[in-house]
């Protein structure tokens, strides 16, 4: 078994391209092909589609991916193991996270970690709600930091509420107002980050029994903010991504109140690496008022 060429195979994968994943790894295209084809004959059957737009998994390469990423895994926590016995810390702790709580939150815990363990590489994915849970799903990330849903499959530790706001236009008629009816969003021009599918808004909306239609289409809250400002439309957004931004805008309570819970979940605390075990004790250091398991 080598675990170096299956390293490879998966950031092909996940870049999309052999190329890529030769720069990132310190290795030759012409290299990278050769352990890929090694791979595959060494399994039987080809693993990677390629064509001039890269490389994609084949339908046997999908069955057998989630079992590599496993095997990877568990190689990456075995070394940190090895090395927590011996006295040092070393390895690649992978979090996952809304793109607030990366820019919020993790810069000071990860501050704060890395003055204690400075071998251990951190690597963040930032992304909506659904690319989080993916990669919890894909065992590409140790820990996802993120809101929590009904019936969720992941365990979870909240951290922290975050409320809901209506973010108008400063010429808005209800820009003055105590409150926001949620309601109202039936007859406004609505900005709707995350590619038109933010799912703790969708998860709002359908709660409350709203329909309303979404007049735009951003992938990043700060664009939004910065249409709204230009008074294209209003939108409806947890208050930790508006913190910190420049735009002029008005930021209002919803009526009825809302907030969603921001936390950080794993498949499995029990199954965490060495790395992303001592990194959760630093965000529950952090976060000491809140946190609890759900």
């Amino acid at each position: 078994m080598n675990i170096q060429k299956y390293k490879i195979l998966l950031r092909a994968v996940d870049t999309g391209s052999f190329t890529k994943a030769a720069a990132e790894l310190n290795y030759t295209p012409s290299g990278v092909t050769h352990m890929m084809n090694s791979i595959e004959e060494e399994l039987g059957f080809p693993l990677l589609k390629r064509s001039p737009r890269g490389v994609c998994p084949t339908k046997e390469g999908e069955k057998i991916l989630p079992i590599i990423r496993e095997i990877v895994k568990w190689e990456e926590n075995l070394a940190q193991t090895t090395a927590e016995i011996r006295g040092a810390h070393y390895g690649t702790l992978v979090l996952a996270s809304y793109s607030s709580i990366a820019s919020r939150w993790l810069p000071g815990i990860i501050r704060d970690f890395k003055k204690d363990y400075p071998n251990i590489r951190i690597k963040i994915m930032e992304g909506v709600w659904q690319e989080v849970a993916e990669n919890l799903d894909r065992n590409m990330a140790d820990l996802g930091f993120m809101s929590y849903q009904e019936n969720t499959k992941y365990e979870w530790i909240l951290l922290q509420e975050d409320p809901m706001l209506a973010i108008l236009p400063l010429t808005h008629k209800r820009a003055k107002d105590a409150s926001y009816p949620l309601s109202a969003c039936l007859e406004e021009e609505i900005i709707m980050p995350a590619s038109g599918h933010d799912f703790d808004v969708e998860q709002l909306f359908k709660k409350e029994h709203l329909k309303p239609e979404m007049s735009y289409e951003t992938i990043e809250n700060y664009s939004a903010l910065s249409m709204i400002e230009k008074g294209i439309g209003m939108s409806i957004m947890n208050e930790l991504i508006t913190l910190g931004r420049t735009a002029d805008v008005v930021k209002i309570p919803l009526d009825p109140p809302c907030s969603i819970h921001m936390g950080v979940a794993c498949t499995d605390f029990t199954k965490l690496s060495p790395a992303a075990r001592i990194f959760l004790e630093y965000v529950l250091k952090a976060f000491p008022d809140w946190h609890k398991k759900s």
